[in-house]
């Protein structure tokens, strides 16, 4: 049983977005990888722009400093 976390930085995505991520996502696997449709979970996770770092500065403040 496939179990694919997505983390993502803010704003949260719409119901509507989230499903069509979930749809598409557990399609790949079956495509690509051949994995039963029913056994395939996605977990989606929506993380504050201060909690995710890349390079020594969250992401917070690579977009204040891009303003």
């Amino acid at each position: 049983m496939p179990f694919i976390n997505i983390k993502m930085a803010g704003p949260e995505p719409t119901s509507e977005q989230k499903e069509q991520i979930i749809q598409e996502v557990t399609d790949t696997m079956v495509r690509v990888l051949g994995k039963n449709k029913e056994r395939v979970m996605v977990m989606l996770e929506t993380l504050k722009d201060d909690d995710i770092g890349v390079g020594g500065k969250s992401i917070k403040k690579i977009k204040e400093e891009s303003k």
